[in-house]
């Protein structure tokens, strides 16, 4: 009896996941398949219960950071997000001690600071190293040799 509801589980699970595609259920399935491979092998609830539970506990765990990166690869950066390594120009010498500075990056206008804290000057390129707020944090881009 209790097979066919570990195997009922199993299949609710597995639809509900190709249904998501999000790895929100595929941990709990194959605790479900360990647990009716216990009820086949005649273990008492219990032990079935403890074999679904510690199963999709350690597939949780231990898979799912693996599979949420591979994932997450060809996530595509947007908005501001997209602008770390960018290369821009000082517009405006960058001085962060009294809080000047801007640069233009594909023709808009951003307040900067350095990242070093070192003032930089006009005309200089810049590589974006982060936002903070509505603020360019930049870098002296190196030159290749």
């Amino acid at each position: 009896m209790y097979a066919i509801i570990w195997l009922s589980a199993l299949v609710i699970l597995l639809i509900a996941e190709a249904l998501t595609l999000g790895l929100t259920t595929i941990w709990f399935a194959g605790g479900s398949l360990a647990a009716l491979v216990a009820a086949l092998f005649g273990a008492n609830v219990w032990i079935q219960l403890g074999v679904f539970l510690v199963v999709s506990l350690i597939l949780l765990i231990f898979t799912r950071p693996v599979a949420v990166r591979y994932m997450n690869k060809s996530t595509l950066k947007t908005n501001v997000d997209s602008l770390t390594g960018e290369t821009g120009v000082v517009s405006e010498r960058i001085d962060n001690l009294e809080a000047t500075g801007k640069v233009r990056l594909n023709d808009v206008f951003w307040t900067a600071r350095s990242e070093d804290g070192n003032a930089i000057e006009q005309g200089t390129v810049v590589e974006i190293a982060g936002v903070e707020g509505v603020k360019l944090i930049v870098r002296v881009k190196e030159e290749v040799k």
